[in-house]
């Protein structure tokens, strides 16, 4: 990172992130930031390997450098900050570190949380949360994306704060005006409606199974969150429809099931589905169902086990474009609901008025970067 610092001495922009998820929240703010200060060099760091593992492998075309970031000692994070040298930085959504922050404000860096989805039974809010408030108040500003965690904050005492909604709807509506067109897949389904299953866990197709043994007529896309031989065969032979792995799978084939297994191109299938199932719910938690929602896809998903961590789900059962399932019985209820033209595209509409309604957090975020002067 010094060797990059010292080939590129301008002005920098530092953005952390957890893991992919959060940076998929953090990209709509580093483009506009780009387009309007094309000169900035722009640095992320994540904690988690799954997330710097997946994205260090594509070229990131607003990304000028991708770290790691080091553990939060106090001399580590003194030395990263001091050769980092950023103009400002932003930490997105709540993975805060203690001494990283202290070093920015130590250095009067400007610094702002975004997408922050606040939380009562959150560190900061406890009877012992004193310690953990300290990296809030150090916060310049903090962008949230519901008025509960305005809520809460200023419970607290911490005022400089703003809605600006969640960033991934800029993204996953990005994603959904630009999807890869992915030619020998709309070969393949040649008119048939298309069900796509994103991150399917072995929960999850305990339920698909039978669904999809009585809908063959579908065509189901299945991209597994586990990418190993053993469960897609496994599923395989407890299905009555022919399936294929897309690695060894050609257009001209009559598969009913076509098993995904490779990574990066999920979020452009749901470009052919009726009907999204998002898994996960089940298991360790739900994947993006922002995603199919983001090309009007009404979504099903399993029933979250702690709703606070995943407010979209909730949001869009409200709405009327997403559904919660808990067992075989109610997926075949919403299923034949779906089915009914009415109910359908009262679902697809919800989806695309929700997202529409949705958009424009980065800019709130950049308006308020360029009120505050920060960037030069």
């Amino acid at each position: 990172m010094k060797n990059f610092r010292n080939s590129n001495p301008g002005h920098l922009v530092w953005f952390h992130v957890a893991s992919l998820g959060e940076y998929e929240q953090a990209r709509p703010v580093i483009a506009g930031l780009k387009t309007k200060w094309p000169e900035l060099t722009l640095v992320i760091s994540f904690f988690s390997p799954s997330g710097y593992d997946h994205v260090i492998k594509k070229p990131q075309i607003h990304v000028d450098f991708i770290t790691y970031l080091p553990l939060d000692r106090k001399s580590w994070a003194d030395q990263f900050v001091k050769a980092l040298n950023p103009e400002l930085a932003f930490f997105v959504k709540y993975d805060l570190w203690f001494h990283h922050i202290q070093a920015l404000k130590k250095n009067r860096i400007p610094v702002f949380l975004i997408s922050a989805s606040l939380r009562e039974n959150q560190s900061f809010f406890g009877v012992f949360g004193g310690f953990f408030r300290q990296n809030l108040f150090s916060m310049d500003w903090i962008f949230t994306q519901n008025q509960r965690s305005i809520d809460l904050l200023r419970g607290i005492g911490f005022h400089q704060c703003s809605i600006a909604g969640d960033t991934r709807f800029d993204r996953v509506a990005a994603t959904a005006a630009a999807p890869k067109a992915l030619p020998e897949i709309k070969q393949w389904i040649d008119h048939q409606p298309v069900i796509v299953v994103g991150s399917a866990w072995e929960e999850d197709m305990k339920l698909l199974i039978p669904l999809i043994n009585a809908y063959p007529v579908y065509r189901w896309i299945i991209a597994p969150h586990d990418l190993n031989s053993e469960p897609m065969d496994r599923w395989a032979s407890q299905l009555r429809v022919e399936t294929k792995k897309y690695s060894d799978w050609d257009p001209s084939d009559s598969n009913s099931v076509l098993f995904i297994d490779n990574i990066g191109m999920l979020s452009s299938l749901y470009q052919f589905a009726k009907v999204a199932y998002v898994g996960g719910a089940f298991g360790k938690g739900l994947h993006n169902i922002l995603e199919p929602l983001g090309f009007g896809v009404p979504v099903i998903f399993g029933k979250v086990k702690r709703e606070v961590k995943f407010p979209e789900a909730a949001q869009s059962i409200q709405e009327g474009c997403g559904f919660s399932v808990e067992d075989e019985k109610s997926l075949f209820e919403i299923f034949e609901k779906l089915e009914t033209p009415d109910f359908y595209e009262k679902s697809v509409d919800s989806a695309q008025k929700w997202v529409k309604s949705n958009l424009g957090a980065a800019d709130r975020i950049l308006e308020k970067v360029s009120e505050l002067g920060l960037v030069k």
